[in-house]
């Protein structure tokens, strides 16, 4: 073979590579979109947010160290939490809040 050839080959495997990893590896915008309408977490990026720790105290009135509580506790699925950052999906904060308070009346 010579490097016409060699160089062709090469860039027919570079080619096919590059749309292997397109479709494959990365998603497309209307599959990330479809991901999104059934990802549960992904409502938290689309509702009211309240942020910190002070954000759950003012959503529920209550003290630093039972929002503490809350937080590792029955708000666990409604809060992202990156480091020191801490995001909490408010309404689905109240329903999960909602939903401990009718387990517990049993």
């Amino acid at each position: 073979m010579d490097n016409n050839e060699q160089d062709l080959i090469a860039n027919i495997v570079a080619a096919t590579v590059k749309q292997l990893v397109r479709e494959q590896v990365i998603p497309s915008r209307k599959d990330n979109q479809k991901q999104s309408r059934n990802d549960p977490r992904s409502d938290a990026r689309q509702g009211r947010q309240v942020y910190g720790l002070k954000g759950i105290q003012d959503l529920f009135h209550v003290s630093h160290k039972t929002a503490q509580k809350y937080k590792d506790g029955i708000l666990k699925p409604a809060v992202r939490q990156n480091g020191r950052k801490i995001i909490t999906d408010a309404d689905y904060a109240m329903e999960l809040f909602s939903k401990a308070g009718d387990k517990s009346k049993r």
